[in-house]
């Protein structure tokens, strides 16, 4: 799933912000990240709020006295928060609270792959929705 998680990310936070200078680009890579890490190498830890608690410590840490910095490097951890809510990573306590309930990884897959064929209406559903805030920025700029 890739289309949904930038969606659900984008839309999101277009809405709770709007503000029309706002650099989407990290955002889109948070938002993402925690499926391209974890996916192919077997791990679990992107999709612990743990691990995007330290993103956010480490970006706050590293932009001290940088204000237009932080301003767009907060997008990273922000698309990691909000890829850990639009996956539904809270259903598995195990995994979303990894390390902080034991250091072994969740033997559960991935919810990407949980879900199965329902991804398909999923990426469908955030296709279309990308592309409306596409028209949509367009128009108002």
């Amino acid at each position: 799933m890739f289309l949904w998680f930038l969606a659900t990310a984008i839309l999101t936070i277009a809405w709770v912000f709007k503000d029309p200078r706002f650099d989407y680009r990290l955002l889109a890579v948070g938002a993402v990240l925690p499926d391209i890490i974890d996916w192919p190498t077997g791990w679990r830890a992107m999709h612990s709020v743990v691990t995007s608690i330290a993103l956010l410590a480490i970006v706050m840490l590293v932009t001290i006295g940088r204000k237009p910095s932080r301003k767009v490097l907060l997008g990273l951890p922000i698309g990691t928060f909000l890829h850990l809510v639009f996956d539904g990573a809270f259903a598995n306590t195990e995994m979303f609270w990894w390390p902080i309930g034991g250091w072994k990884f969740s033997a559960e897959v991935l919810p990407v792959v949980a879900r199965g064929w329902w991804n398909v209406p999923l990426e469908f559903v955030g296709a279309v929705a990308f592309w409306r805030w596409r028209v949509r920025r367009r128009t108002t700029a």
